[in-house]
Formats: structure tokens, sequence, C-alpha cells
């Protein structure tokens, strides 16, 4: 039998898809080399909860025996990805990151539908920490997932095995979830692109929301081009969701090509959370990006926004979110004793409440808007994390209270775009003196996702961005 060529995953996805369409690589080639990649470097990594094979090299051969046929293929004909464990695969357990589910369901989510149909094949679901509350992927049932850079450190969360996954070269490209920086958070830590879209975006159904209005469905990718490709995928909502956003004037994929043309930035390190600031080099890495951007011919300039207190609006839909999930497990005496105590704390968030915060993160819409226009920019540009990523088995021996504090730092920069619905990118940035990936984070108006992919791509070039090297993991 002749090897996989576990070099194929390390090309993006949009390049697989054209030689596999193109018919100079199968879908079965692809599949085989992501498996032998997961083999290869998942032990020492922890990325993946379960591993589909069999199905995987089935459905492979379907792609292969319907392109033989002569039939039409989608965009990602061929192409291995990974979901999220919060996300419905037909035949596997919806988990949540836990113990608490036990019956695999019958059918695929939409996000997971429309992966199909475009000609994606499903290798796996990925790990988080139960019910994704915190931005690091540890749980009790699944263990600690490990940063390719460093496994010594977090990748962070709660998309953190999607993010490794991507980075450690197991898939070119996989799915994840953000409702308070946990698409952006992991990509920062482990130097991927992640762009959080405009709310109402991506369909959660067959769910009518993802932790009410602040969870969001996308992609963590190692390039913006790939990024932009599965979102054209799987843009659109349905009856079931409860948001929609407004179609944009163009793909994805041809804003990313598209040059952004003279934008006004403004760049701003502040921190939306009080006595929070960023590490040293983060910050500096938002200085060193606004003076890139001012080489490129932007218009770029310093400003100090009036982040509103988002308080009163994320913890009711925090709490609310977290409870509707566990309301939906078949085992509740199986969650984690954090997560009991994180419902414990959040009984008052009745759906009375949640609907309260919902309104008060409508108004903070309307606040982080003025933000750009009393500044005069288009896209806000800040640090992605408030601090760097920190040792793995951070919560080890944490209750749910100081489990939040400790968390805070990760989402310093990022929570409040959640509750406002706009679209915010985590951008990588080069390295850090640590060894670990440096990011910044691009913040577009309401629904202005294609204006933050031709930036996003402008930076690409400009500063190209790598793969962590296999040395880095091979002895974890």
């Amino acid at each position: 039998m002749i090897p996989p060529d576990t070099g194929l995953m390390d090309l993006e996805a949009a390049e697989l898809a054209r030689r596999t369409t193109a018919g100079e690589v199968s879908a079965a080639a692809l599949v085989e080399a992501s498996l032998a990649r997961i083999a290869e470097r998942d032990p020492a990594l922890n990325a993946f909860s379960v591993v589909l094979a069999d199905v995987a090299r089935a459905e492979a051969a379907e792609r292969d025996a319907a392109r033989e046929r002569g039939e039409a293929t989608g965009p990602l004909h061929g192409v291995p990805v990974a979901i999220k464990e919060e996300l419905d695969v037909a035949g596997c357990v919806t988990t949540f990151g836990g113990r608490a589910n036990s019956t695999p369901v019958a059918a695929d989510s939409e996000v997971v539908a429309r992966l199909r149909r475009a000609g994606a094949v499903v290798v796996g679901k990925t790990r988080m920490p139960e019910f994704g509350q915190w931005p690091f992927t540890e749980s009790v049932d699944g263990g600690r997932t490990l940063n390719p850079w460093d496994p010594r450190h977090t990748p962070g969360g709660s998309s953190g095995g999607t993010a490794v996954a991507v980075a450690a070269g197991m898939v070119p490209v996989a799915i994840g979830g953000d409702g308070g920086g946990s698409i952006r958070i992991p990509s920062a830590c482990c130097g991927l692109y992640g762009l959080k879209p405009q709310r109402g975006r991506v369909s959660t159904a067959p769910h009518p929301h993802l932790w009410w209005g602040l969870g969001t469905v996308g992609p963590l990718a190692r390039s913006v081009r790939d990024s932009a490709l599965v979102y054209d995928v799987l843009r659109g909502t349905t009856h079931a969701d409860r948001f929609t956003a407004a179609e944009p004037a163009t793909s994805f994929v041809e804003a990313a090509a598209a040059e952004p043309g003279r934008l006004r930035i403004g760049w701003s390190t502040r921190s939306q959370l009080p006595l929070r600031h960023p590490a040293a080099v983060d910050a500096a890495a938002v200085r060193d990006t606004a003076a890139l951007l001012s080489d490129l011919g932007h218009d770029v300039r310093e400003v100090q926004p009036r982040y509103p207190d988002a308080t009163a609006a994320f913890l009711p839909q925090f709490f609310g979110g977290v409870r509707d999930e566990a309301e939906q497990v078949e085992h509740p005496d199986r969650l984690e004793r954090r997560t009991r105590q994180t419902l414990r704390l959040g009984r008052w968030a009745s759906r009375r409440a949640v609907e309260r915060g919902l309104r008060a993160g409508e108004r903070l819409r309307e606040k982080a808007d003025r933000i750009f226009d009393d500044a005069g920019i288009d896209v806000l540009l800040t640090p992605t994390l408030g601090q760097r990523p920190p040792r793995a088995g951070v919560l080890d021996g944490l209750g749910a209270v100081r489990a939040m504090w400790v968390a805070q730092p990760m989402i310093a920069h990022c929570a409040l775009w959640n509750l406002t619905g706009q679209p915010a990118a985590a951008v990588p940035a080069g390295l850090a003196p640590d060894g670990l990936p440096l990011s910044v984070q691009l913040v577009g108006r309401t629904g202005a996702e294609t204006t933050l992919l031709s930036l996003s791509a402008q930076l690409e070039t400009a500063r190209p961005w790598t793969m962590p090297e296999q040395t880095r993991w091979a002895d974890a």
C-alpha cells in the first residue's frame, strides 16, 4: 500500500478543492492524508473527540464516484473538515464537550449539511470545554487540548480543538463557534485566521440560536481565502433561525480577492474591561500593524474608544445560553461540577432576563456604531488577547467563579462584539519571543465582513504567516 501523502494537508482548502475538481488528486487520497496526520499528531495534542475514519472513507469514495460519473462538484469537493462538538453530525453524539449526552443524533445541523452539499468530507469532531463556557479547551471528560506551537500552553477556547486540528495540519479548515471570542481567541493562540461573522450570517439550525444573541458559527482557517470560501458555503439562514443578516454586496471570496481601497483605521490597545491591559508584545503587535497599514496607504490614527459597559447584556445571555444547552442533555447528573455551579449562579437568568439582555445588547450595538462614527473610522484595530496564552491546566481545581475570573483577560478585547453582533477577525501578526503566535483584531461596522476580508487579505500578503513546525509537537 502506498503511504498517504500527508503533505497535502499543508495546502489550503481552496487549492485542494481545485486539485480534486481537476482530477489531479482524489478525495480518497485527501481523506487518507488527513487520517494519517490525525493518527500521527493528535495523540500528543488531543484535538479530536471522535474520528470518523470509516464514514469519511465511504464519503470520499462517493465524492470520487460522483466526479467519475460527470456530476457537478462543489466548491469544497473532497476537502476534509472537522466540526466542533456543539454542532450536530449525523450518527454522532452531540456532547457539548461533556458526557451528559449518550444518544447519536439522526441528522446533520444546517452548517454540516451545507458543507457536505459543497463536497466537503467530515473526518471528525473536535474538543471544547463543556458548553463552551471557557476560553480554555479543558474538560473532565476530554482532558486538556494542547497548543501545537508549544504543548505546554493552552490553544485557547472554546473552539480549541478546532484550532489545533487546523494549525497542526490535520485538516485544512474546520468549524468552530464564537460566543465571547471562541473563534478569535483560539485562532490567536494557534496562529490562524478567525473571522467572527455578523450575527445572523450563518445558520444555527436546527436550533434558533447559539447562546441567544452571543453565538455565531464559522471556520478557523490558515488563510483568508479559505475562510472566505467556507463562509460562502455556509452563509444564509433558514426559517428556524432567530437572527438574520442582510446579504453582502459581493461574495466573500470576491471580497478576499479585492483591494480594500484606502480605509480609515483607528487603533487602540484599551481594554473593554477595567484594569485589564494587554501584554507588552501584544500591544506592540497592534502598533506594528498600524504602521504597516499606514505604509499600505490607509489613513491610520490612534483612537480612544469609549466602550460601553456590557455586563447587563452579557451575563444573562451567557448564563441563559449555558442553561439552554444544559436543558437539552439526557443525563444532567453527569454535568461537570463547575458547570453545575454555573447553572446555580445563573438561576436568576430567566427567559425574561435573557430577553432584557438581548434588548440591552441592541442598545450596545448602537453605541458601538457610534465608536466608528465619533472617531471617523471604518475599521477598529485592537489586540485579540488580553494576555499571553497561559499554561495548559489553568482550570484545574477551579470552581465556576474563579474560572470566570481567570477567563476575563482572554475575552477582554472580544466579548463586546458578540453582544453588538458586529464582525471581528483575529489576524496573525507574527511570533512573540515566547515562541507563540501574535494576533491582532480587526473590527468592522455592522455587516462589514467584506471590508474585513479585503483588509485581512492585504495584511496576509504584506506579512505572510506560517504553520508551526512539526518538531514543536513531535516530542510532546
